[in-house]
């Protein structure tokens, strides 16, 4: 699976999955190793991870990732007599090597998979709701119907126009936070004996102590670089800090504003229909309920299993989580509308 994963990778990740791949065929030489003249013919492997690797060759990263690191994870060589302690340490730090693999391309997913998660489950809690409620109430098919749509466009339409808002009050949140290049390039003439750049980490965090040595050893490096770096221009031999995480970053987790409305837009309206659906096509009455309440489990189930599977969790723990909050929210809605159509209100 790991080197299915690296035919489709450049650079680092390439040579970490191969790195990863060179590791697990050290432990299948100590199997063999062990079998000795009883090794037999190379069996074709565990069927998951011959799903693994031909989903590797399909759906990139993420998703692979993420099932490769509950494997991992999973990996029983601490309970097992014929396994060496070398083998069970490698695999714990095989999940973390996966984990840190994973977590770039969580965070691009991140912004629209959140909108879309949550529009998706948004619909399908909240039309169901409506259409229960109403249905509990007596009122005629083609009320709920009409309902059901209005529910639907309504929601889309807030949804999206609530993500838009959200991220791009956020972005721009972000953006007013982006340190100014402007000061980076006074810095080679603050008067040292001031040196109020301690001022800029103390206000970042620091406790006064650790800014003033920190910016000691920043204008340090400063002064020991040619006359390029004085003028705003880095040497091609500048010592470069340790990577740390940009406003660039943050923008990436946060995603694009137009692409969250839509996203949040999108799976909100197709998860809204579902509990339509039997009503458009003519079902009525405790028949359409069932079959709107069995549509909508089953797409929360899915929802549920989705969410756990890219983030490295259960998907079986998170699909009845997402499950039982909308049961309860269509049983809420339900009891009410019930109460309110006996007393005729």
């Amino acid at each position: 699976m790991y080197r299915e994963l690296a035919s489709h990778r450049t650079g680092e990740e390439r040579a970490i999955l191969l790195a990863l791949a060179d590791a697990e065929g050290r432990h299948a030489a100590h199997w063999e190793q062990l079998l000795g003249e009883h090794v037999g013919p190379p069996g074709r492997g565990d069927v998951r991870f011959r799903v693994l690797a031909w989903l590797a060759g399909r759906f990139g990263s993420v998703f692979v990732l993420a099932l490769a690191q509950r494997a991992e994870v999973r990996a029983t060589y601490e309970a097992d007599s014929d396994a060496t302690p070398t083998m069970a340490a490698d695999e714990r730090v095989h999940a973390e090597v996966v984990r840190a693999l994973a977590a770039r391309g969580r965070q691009q997913l991140s912004g629209t998979f959140r909108a879309a998660v949550f529009g998706a489950n948004d619909g399908l809690v909240s039309n169901l709701a409506l259409v229960m409620g109403v249905a509990a109430a007596g009122t005629a098919t083609s009320t709920i119907l009409l309902t059901g749509l209005a529910g639907l466009l309504a929601g889309a339409l807030s949804m999206g126009a609530g993500e838009y808002i959200s991220v791009r009050s956020q972005r721009e949140l972000l953006a007013a936070s982006t340190p100014s290049p402007a000061a980076t390039a006074a810095l080679p003439h603050l008067d040292v004996s001031a040196n109020e750049l301690s001022l800029v980490y103390r206000a970042r965090g620091m406790s006064a102590q650790d800014a003033e040595r920190h910016a000691r050893e920043v204008l340090a490096d400063l002064d020991g670089l040619d006359a390029d770096w004085r003028h705003g221009r880095r040497s091609a031999d500048a010592p470069s800090e340790a990577p740390r995480r940009s406003v660039a970053d943050d923008h990436e987790i946060v995603g694009s504003d137009l692409g969250a409305a839509v996203s949040s837009f999108t799976f909100f309206a197709s998860g809204a229909v579902v509990p339509v659906l039997p009503y458009l096509f003519g079902l009525d009455g405790t028949t359409a309920i069932v079959v709107a309440m069995v549509a909508v489990a089953a797409a929360l189930l899915l929802t549920g299993a989705v969410v756990g599977l890219i983030s490295g969790a259960p998907p079986l723990r998170r699909a009845l989580r997402q499950l039982a909050v909308g049961a309860v929210a269509a049983a809420v809605t339900y009891a009410l509308g019930a109460v309110f159509g006996a007393t005729a209100l």
